[in-house]
């Protein structure tokens, strides 16, 4: 069996109270975010046993994850295949403008190879994201504990992919900010826990 593993979105940025998209754009948390952050450490230090916490190379996952993993002893570990999906030339758009003059959402499902303009595609998100978690998986033992810190739509890929063999899948899953979805992964991928908000009951 693999370790467990559980998922944790990044706090709060502004793009997400705006409705925008934040892919590979480089944006800090909001104090929402520090303390929603700083909450789920204190849930994650009375709760859990920490032996290893990976994080997305972009700062709003790294502060996400020094504050959630405060007491934790050892080196956090930066993987760059767990970013954001990137959508290029369309970065910091609304939703709702990036869906009704892009349809962004629809040529996604229909073509797993289409990307945005020097953005990427749900083929490529899916295979980097499945790579980075078997890889942390492989590193750990089943009595583990593993924090991994990373992002929305990137996470909702992966799980369509290791649970479904289907990037599409992603429309499934709906993380927010500071959400703890628990998996196990190995020859049948599980999800044990999903989106669980519970300690971030002042932001109820």
């Amino acid at each position: 069996m693999s370790p467990r593993i559980l998922l944790l979105r990044h706090g709060q940025i502004l793009a997400n109270k705006d409705g925008r998209w934040h892919g590979s754009t480089d944006s800090p948390l909001t104090i929402k975010g520090r303390w929603q952050a700083y909450l789920t450490g204190r849930f994650l230090r009375k709760n859990v046993s920490l032996d290893a916490v990976y994080t997305s190379p972009l700062q709003r996952c790294q502060h996400t994850g020094a504050l959630a993993s405060r007491g934790y002893q050892g080196v956090t570990q930066v993987l760059d295949g767990l970013a954001e999906m990137s959508i290029g030339q369309w970065e910091d758009m609304e939703f709702t403008k990036l869906n009704s003059e892009h349809r962004l959402i629809e040529r996604f499902n229909a073509d797993l190879e289409w990307a945005p303009p020097e953005g990427e595609s749900l083929a490529i998100v899916a295979a980097r994201m499945q790579e980075s978690l078997l890889h942390i998986a492989g590193n750990h033992g089943a009595d583990e504990t593993v924090l991994v810190v990373s992002h929305g739509a990137a996470m909702a890929v992966a799980l369509g992919q290791l649970l479904h063999q289907d990037p599409t899948a992603w429309m499934q899953y709906r993380f927010d900010n500071c959400s703890l979805t628990e998996i196990r992964l190995g020859d049948k991928p599980s999800l044990e826990k999903f989106n669980d908000c519970s300690h971030q009951s002042l932001f109820g």
